[in-house]
């Protein structure tokens, strides 16, 4: 009973939060348990690289400013022969992806 009275609490607080502090809880809450994300980069509509088990990707930021940058960053390892798992040699990277040139699509990696 009291676990049913605090599930309840928890979805009305949740329910009268803005749009926006949803989001930020929801984001907030992936961060914590993490994800099994996938970026894949494209050249010439064929697949060329491609990273696997990123937590998160990032908007940069400047540093005096503030102002969001155009492009994306992350860590994740490549995944060099494409079949969505970390094999022998294949390493965690720093990546970056501009938001004007990069023709690029981000997902869960379906073969956890």
């Amino acid at each position: 009973m009291k676990k049913y009275l605090i599930v309840t609490l928890l979805a009305f607080l949740f329910a009268g939060c803005t749009q926006e502090t949803q989001n930020k809880l929801g984001r907030a809450i992936v961060n914590w348990t993490g994800t099994n994300g996938v970026l894949d980069i494209y050249s010439g509509g064929k697949l060329v690289k491609r990273f696997i088990k990123i937590d998160k990707i990032s908007t940069a930021y400047g540093t005096d400013d503030n102002k969001p940058r155009p492009y994306r960053y992350g860590y994740g390892y490549i995944d060099e022969n494409f079949n969505y798992k970390v094999d022998k040699g294949e390493r965690k990277v720093y990546f970056e992806f501009s938001d004007y040139s990069t023709q690029y699509i981000f997902y869960e990696n379906p073969k956890k």
